[in-house]
């Protein structure tokens, strides 16, 4: 059979892709081999990138957001030229490899985010595209086109079914993001079976009635033609993303092609010796490519070269006509703040008005988006209850709609919790952008997975999650969070901050906007507190410090949040009855960790009882104090958050109870001994 360099190329990928799973001994051949034609189509024709300088800004975006199938990818960079080696095919899903089973942007050049989970890649390319959107709109001059790149996705029936793809397809329909283009692999399998026995519905129908562009291709198998022919036309629909779906056969070529096992294990060597001969590759060899498959690929490699040549030309040509434009656009993308922005953090007093950290945090932020040309932030519905609305901020919407303009910084998420994070992790990994997000504390969980993959991925992004306890009373157990802050402090690569006052929600702020590569979650109050004397931004940055203190202390009281105000209550009870007491102040454990020994024993002396109190369970406390106060092993009531601090018993009185039995016991004891006692 005579095959073009084409399909010649189409079918090196499919004999790579068993090559690869068989040497492993581990991986999802059908994927890759079903859908090597429209991988080949966009990777050879259509992407637009710079495997040489993979920070290229105005590169376009590609997501596979069906990362099973991560062999595709790997086998289609290798072919374009970036660096990454046939070796690395080779040690596929191996210790310390560029080609871990799912593509992670950490580990492999020339991807954009880490998917894993199916329907995140889809979902983060929608932040992708949202923020090559907005960037267009503040940046692009007339003749200037700096910001002009598409987002390309591969995805699966599998990511159409996750709830947080529904959720982002939804907003990217209503942005009518015009530079999204997905390329559906519909291959009619899943794990459990035929797609029939748990997907009926018309995805293309739902996503027509979300405002998407809707494209078919009979034979994404064979016909190369109508793939490059549909990607024509998808960027040439400019108020509309488009879905392209690619009716294909999953594990193409294999003897056991369009069955369900095809997917997740390797196919047999006898399988793998007939699918080279049927594809005209020698069954003897192993991991080849053909000098006409490697000469395609290099052609293409020096259009990419010329074309990145052009836009540097543009650029500075761009930077002599806008000099201030450019050098913003420089620093945004080298992920830098603007020189001496902390500058602008207000500072609060004792003699200032009580407020809920959530105030604070709507304070800091009108303060930080007119020097921050960064942020953008956005709630999912409760933009009047997390206070995330800057005074000046305009709406992020498609321009026809009247309602804002893609210049805006403020996004209206609407209840969609986890499209907010995951869209945030895609704004994140296109550079430029410091992405905020909010919602209620208790509703963070909705999208963990999404938050999970922003630590991993080491992006900053920073999530407003206000309503932080029983402290926020009537709405109950269903809002009141109890385990979340465990989950947050236990997660690597993420600080949580829980502050006790405005000037530690200032500290929380200057701290987060400088972790280039860590996300974090701001956790504050909906109840009032007092501005504490002794508080500060400067402590707040190393997680813990002494907020006041008395000689010789007896015993040492841990507050974060809004329970610090309860300890420096107690402190001064303990204080009048002649025990001498140290009030630190946690509000980011994290940050804490990671400081010297010396400080750290300059903070908690050694040979001090420490008694905690937090108005959320007490795990993870163990870890730095001898007694907890807090919720243990229940979830809150519903009632005025004064009455639930005193049915829970978190409450001054009692910080002042369990004090003095910690102390008694030392001291019957004769030393206090490590951490974790339950009196």
């Amino acid at each position: 059979m005579v095959q073009t360099v084409d399909q010649r190329a189409v079918n090196t990928v499919r004999v790579l892709a068993a090559d690869m799973t068989r040497a492993a001994n581990s991986g999802h051949p059908g994927g890759p081999m079903g859908g090597a034609l429209m991988g080949h189509v966009l990777f050879s024709k259509f992407l637009n990138v710079s495997p040489r300088n993979t920070k290229f800004i105005n590169r376009d975006r590609f997501v596979l957001s069906n990362g099973h199938c991560s062999a595709l990818q790997y086998i289609l960079l290798h072919l374009l030229g970036y660096d990454l080696s046939m070796q690395d095919l080779k040690n596929f899903r191996q210790l310390g490899s560029k080609t871990p089973g799912h593509p992670e942007a950490t580990e492999t050049p020339g991807l954009e985010v880490t998917t894993g989970p199916l329907g995140q890649g889809i979902s983060n390319a929608v932040g992708l595209a949202a923020a090559q959107a907005h960037l267009e709109a503040v940046y692009n001059r007339p003749d200037y086109e700096i910001f002009n790149n598409y987002t390309y996705v591969i995805l699966g029936d599998g990511c159409l079914m996750e709830g947080v793809a529904l959720e982002a397809v939804s907003l990217a329909g209503h942005w009518k993001l015009g530079k999204l283009i997905c390329l559906y692999d519909a291959n009619n399998i899943t794990i459990d079976g035929e797609l029939k026995v748990q997907f009926s519905e018309d995805a293309m129908l739902r996503l027509e009635a979300c405002g998407w562009h809707i494209l078919v291709v009979e034979d994404g198998n064979n016909d190369l033609e109508a793939v490059e022919k549909a990607i024509e036309e998808a960027k040439a629909v400019k108020d509309k993303p488009t879905m392209i779906k690619i009716k294909t056969t999953i594990g193409f070529g294999s003897l056991i092609q369009n069955e369900p096992k095809v997917h997740g294990a390797p196919l047999s060597v006898d399988d793998i010796k007939q699918l080279k001969e049927k594809f005209g590759f020698n069954p003897d060899e192993t991991f080849v490519v053909p000098q006409e498959v490697r000469d395609l690929y290099d052609a293409r490699l020096k259009q990419l070269e010329e074309q990145e040549k052009s836009w540097n030309a543009l650029f500075d040509s761009y930077s002599k006509r806008f000099p201030t434009e450019a050098a913003e656009i420089q620093r945004r993308f080298s992920g830098a703040m603007p020189e001496g922005w902390h500058e602008v953090l207000p500072t609060f007093s004792p003699n200032d008005p009580a407020m809920p950290t959530r105030k604070a945090s709507e304070i800091v932020l009108n303060a930080l988006s007119d020097v921050i040309p960064d942020i953008m932030c956005g709630s999912a519905d409760v933009t009047p209850s997390n206070l995330t609305r800057w005074k000046t901020a305009t709406t992020f919407q498609h321009p026809s709609t009247e309602l804002g303009d893609f210049s805006g910084r403020y996004i209206l998420y609407g209840v969609r919790e986890h499209a907010m994070f995951a869209i945030m992790n895609g704004m994140a990994c296109y550079g430029g952008i410091v992405p905020l997000g909010g919602t209620y504390l208790q509703f963070m969980t909705y999208g963990w997975g999404s938050i999970r993959l922003a630590a991993l991925m080491e992006k900053r992004a920073i999530y407003i999650m206000t309503h932080d306890s029983i402290g926020l009373g009537e709405d109950g157990p269903t809002h009141q969070p109890i385990e979340s802050l465990a989950l947050t402090r236990s997660t690597p690569n993420l600080l949580t901050f829980r502050p006790s006052d405005a000037n530690e929600v200032c500290g929380s702020y200057w701290a987060a906007m400088n972790e280039l590569h860590r996300p974090s979650v701001l956790s504050l109050s909906r109840h009032a507190l007092p501005n504490l004397k002794g508080s500060s931004a400067e402590g707040t940055r190393k997680g813990a410090y002494i907020l006041e203190d008395q000689e010789n202390a007896q015993v040492i009281l841990l507050g974060t949040g809004s329970e610090t105000s309860i300890a420096v209550e107690a402190a001064k009870t303990l204080g009048d009855e002649g025990i001498a007491t140290r009030v630190v102040s946690m509000p980011c454990t994290e940050l804490y960790d990671e400081q010297s020994d010396e400080y750290k024993k300059s903070v908690f002396t050694p040979g001090v009882p420490v008694i905690s109190i937090e108005a959320l369970g007490t795990w993870g406390w163990e870890r730095y104090a001898h007694v907890r106060v807090g919720m243990r092993n229940r979830f809150g009531a519903s009632a005025p958050y004064k009455q639930l601090y005193e049915k829970f018993n978190i409450t001054a009185d009692a910080l002042v109870k369990k004090a003095k039995l910690a102390i008694n016991h030392f001291n019957k004891i004769g030393y206090v001994p490590d951490l974790n006692l339950d009196l």
